[in-house]
């Protein structure tokens, strides 16, 4: 590529909106150049804001825009697949907030598109990026731990107030703890220990039909078992911890936002703590990974590979069928 900065616009406005342009100024390789609003007052507060040239008042126009590379989708999951899709459409590269969408479908429609325009395309996992990742990734492919054998991983946290209509607790817009919440365990896990060949799981269903607690286990072909929990019920321990035959490793709360782990030796008393605090708010990594890709022309992540993005949707669709729990986009 010819500019050694990518022209980054966002689509979305509301909190992951904001905290992606909080993150951006901390990369090396991007500038936010464009906001997109279906509401064009709300997109032009939000490029004042964060001192952003360009406002549009639909995505469309966003997505046809010269001025912008690279869009990081922002939206409400229900509407991932659709914006990402008008996006690579006109040409962009785009990363996803995760999750990545509702369901393995719209997954593959994604992918489908992105290999068809010949454009990058990513899931926004942003938990992966952070160098305390780099950091574990290089214990387990040195084999620090031994053989994996379990994995525990939850997130959970109280909602100040239950709001029937919102994102979180709305059939319509695919809402549940498992899909906000549960793709941090579950995406931990997939990195760790690849993809399970079995599965038993349970849900507490709330008033407005989506999960508001869930729990599930994953077995792997190794005999390895994953341990994974989300909740909208009540503020959880939010660590993971990885046991092998040789050590185990906790990532310390919160491990979906990772900066601090501790690795203890199985036999012995080797004991090793890690801090790596972030340098900005943490989706700076993501961005800047995201970033150097393009600049390299390349059309996929390393890190969060799309064939694994869709594998992770596959097992979470399987565990709402468990329940089951089906949206309104399963059918369409």
């Amino acid at each position: 590529m010819n500019n050694q900065i990518v022209r980054w616009g966002i689509i979305g406005t509301g909190r992951i909106a904001r905290a992606f342009a909080a993150g951006l100024p901390f990369t090396r390789n991007g500038k936010l150049c464009a906001t997109a609003s279906r509401n064009l007052e709300n997109a032009q507060a939000f490029a004042q804001e964060w001192n952003i040239p360009h406002a549009f008042g639909s995505y469309e126009a966003l997505a046809q825009s010269e001025e912008v590379d690279a869009v990081y989708i922002a939206t409400p999951h229900s509407s991932h697949a659709e914006n990402a899709i008008l996006c690579m459409r006109n040409q962009k590269a785009v990363l996803c907030e995760k999750p990545f969408a509702v369901n393995a479908k719209e997954v593959e429609s994604m992918i489908m598109v992105s290999r068809e325009q010949d454009v990058l395309l990513m899931e926004g996992m942003w938990s992966r990026f952070p160098p305390l990742m780099d950091k574990l990734r290089l214990w387990l492919k040195e084999g620090k731990l031994g053989e994996i054998r379990t994995l525990h991983a939850d997130f959970g946290f109280l909602p100040k107030m239950k709001d029937p209509d919102g994102r979180l607790f709305n059939l319509k817009l695919a809402g549940g703890s498992l899909l906000d919440l549960g793709i941090y365990p579950v995406s931990l896990a997939s990195m760790v220990l690849d993809k399970p060949s079995a599965l038993q799981t349970l849900a507490n269903m709330g008033d407005t039909g989506v999960d508001e607690q869930a729990a599930w286990i994953f077995r792997y072909p190794t005999g390895a078992l994953a341990m994974l929990l989300s909740s909208l019920e009540c503020e959880t321990r939010q660590e993971a911890f990885l046991a092998g035959t040789l050590g185990n490793v906790r990532i310390h709360k919160q491990c979906w936002k990772p900066q601090k782990m501790t690795f203890t030796e199985t036999i012995g008393d080797k004991r090793e703590t890690v801090e790596m605090p972030f340098e900005g708010n943490g989706f700076n990594y993501e961005a800047e990974s995201f970033g150097t890709l393009w600049l390299e022309e390349k059309k996929e992540s390393p890190i969060m590979p799309l064939n694994e993005s869709l594998e992770i949707m596959k097992q979470m669709d399987q565990i709402r069928k468990e329940w089951p729990l089906i949206y309104p986009m399963d059918s369409e």
